[in-house]
């Protein structure tokens, strides 16, 4: 015994024992004066903190990022400052509507979240595996949501909110297309790309601002699941995901992604037949070509899943010098949004804790006091506690104010347009008539089709009606699986190492 650490409170006192109640007796009731049963089970009551409202199942592994190309001429960020530089990244890639408790191989859209721990501080690349999104303004994002979660009066899923929703917004058909597609699985993390898929803007040190895309494209190669193959794996396990990361990275297979950047000038933006700011549009690869940046390689397991994964909170407003944000609509409502939910689900002091505390910036605000003050935030100046003072505290660097933004010349308050316009269906009807090949096609309509099955024949005819919007072949194949009842199709090709091209 003499060897083990002794086992104390959590005031550091030593316990006596940790098996026993104390009693009145053998027979007698349990004594209030037992404090330390009383910590035990206050704390185990304590042991979960509320799980994301999106993107509650997750998994997360810890790494690098590598640079291997220069992008001087667009940045001035210090973490792509040169050739070899390494940044340690934290990842948490995750299912969006599910729970905790979610099975792993669901069809649904995947997060996909990088925090880079740069000398400037945190850079968060906070994205999904696809490059576009289902809306384009905030203001719809609370009602999709709702229509991924349970349905109030049953608790279950309901497919039939979900097309009611998306038939009003046909600006959605371009990522329900991506989702009921062969992509809607990927067998793991590891073979799935992951775009910021917001328009982000960069500067360099000249003052020059680009607008960009991120995109980390895997080098696993591209594999996706059936529905009756992802059953399949359901049926004999939930933790699909963590049971595969989890043996790649002990048998020293470490996952990578090669980062890219696709560039738009601001007079380019200017001029393109698309609003480069909506996020339910991609950028063409042959007009905006990608532009190799390094390689991301996740090769750590954490030590405790709770402190570095659970507890991480991404912020899509952790940017860092040289890095910026642009007029998209969603991503503006982002900034504000994600903080106040980490402020919600983990507490006031959210940022200092380990999974979220920068490595190699100093950290010096003016942020005093609040729930859960674990650290010391007087910087060693307790005096300069506010601002301006004489006391010598922290004072802002004019060095590091980012260009000024060019804007829409004409704009004024007002509600954004939401009308529908041709131009949403433009980039859908290239997907399903030019990316797709014809067995694609046809494993598209069925999987749409298993979806559609359970709604009302007035969902059907509205989510057909936009369908056919984009091409008539898209709603009569649809059409024919639902009248049929061919749903799913269990003929998927086990890997596929060709690039998401709806992204090219």
């Amino acid at each position: 015994m003499a060897d083990k650490p002794t086992l104390t409170s959590t005031s550091g006192a030593p316990y006596p024992t940790n098996r026993t109640s104390q009693t009145a007796g053998s027979r007698g009731p349990v004594l209030m004066q037992d404090h330390q049963l009383i910590e035990k089970l206050a704390h185990q009551n304590r042991e979960r903190i509320p799980e994301r409202v999106v993107h509650a199942k997750g998994w997360g592994l810890q790494g690098t990022f590598t640079v291997t190309h220069d992008i001087s001429r667009y940045t001035c960020a210090k973490l792509f400052s040169e050739v070899g530089k390494t940044t340690e990244v934290l990842s948490r890639w995750s299912t969006v509507a599910g729970e905790r408790g979610a099975a792993d191989a669901e069809r649904d859209v995947r997060g996909f979240a990088l925090k880079f721990y740069t000398e400037d501080g945190n850079w968060d690349m906070v994205g999904n595996n696809t490059p576009i999104f289902f809306v384009r303004d905030a203001f719809k994002f609370p009602d999709f949501i709702r229509t991924q979660k349970r349905h109030p009066k049953t608790n279950m899923r309901s497919p039939e909110a979900m097309f009611d929703f998306w038939a009003a917004q046909p600006e959605s058909v371009h990522q329900v297309t991506i989702l009921m597609s062969d992509r809607g699985i990927p067998r793991t993390p590891a073979h799935m790309n992951g775009y910021g898929s917001h328009t982000f803007s960069m500067w360099n040190a000249e003052g020059e601002r680009h607008w960009v895309k991120f995109h980390f494209k895997t080098q696993q190669g591209h594999d996706w699941l059936s529905d009756a193959k992802a059953a399949e794996i359901i049926g004999q396990t939930r933790e699909s995901y963590q049971e595969e990361l989890w043996n790649m990275l002990t048998e020293g297979n470490f996952p990578k992604w090669t980062m890219y950047i696709q560039v738009m000038s601001e007079e380019e933006a200017l001029e393109t037949p698309f609003n480069p700011f909506d996020l339910t549009k991609v950028w063409p690869h042959e007009d905006y070509p990608l532009i190799e940046v390094g390689e991301l390689e996740m090769n750590t397991i954490p030590e405790n899943y709770f402190q570095m994964v659970e507890n991480a909170a991404y912020n899509v407003n952790n940017v860092v010098p040289g890095i910026g944000f642009s007029p998209d609509k969603m991503l503006q409502a982002r900034i504000l949004s994600y903080a106040d939910a980490h402020r919600y689900r983990l507490g006031t002091h959210y940022e200092a804790l380990p999974a979220n505390a920068p490595k190699n910036a100093k950290v010096n605000h003016y942020h005093k006091d609040g729930a859960m003050r674990f650290f010391t935030n007087d910087f060693g100046n307790p005096d300069a506690y506010y601002e301006p003072n004489q006391y010598d505290g922290p004072v802002a660097d004019e060095s590091v104010q980012e260009p000024p933004m060019r804007i829409d010349p004409e704009a004024v308050a007002a509600r954004f347009d939401q009308e529908e316009s041709e131009v949403d269906y433009v980039q859908p009807r290239a997907l399903y008539a030019e990316v797709l090949d014809d067995d694609e096609r046809d494993r598209l309509h069925r999987n749409m089709a298993g979806g559609m099955a359970p709604c009302t024949d007035g969902v059907k005819e509205r989510w057909l009606a936009v369908l056919k919007k984009v091409h008539p072949d898209y709603e009569a194949g649809v059409r024919r699986a639902l009248e049929t009842g061919q749903h799913g199709d269990p003929s998927l090709p086990v890997t596929d190492d060709t690039p998401i091209r709806a992204a090219e």
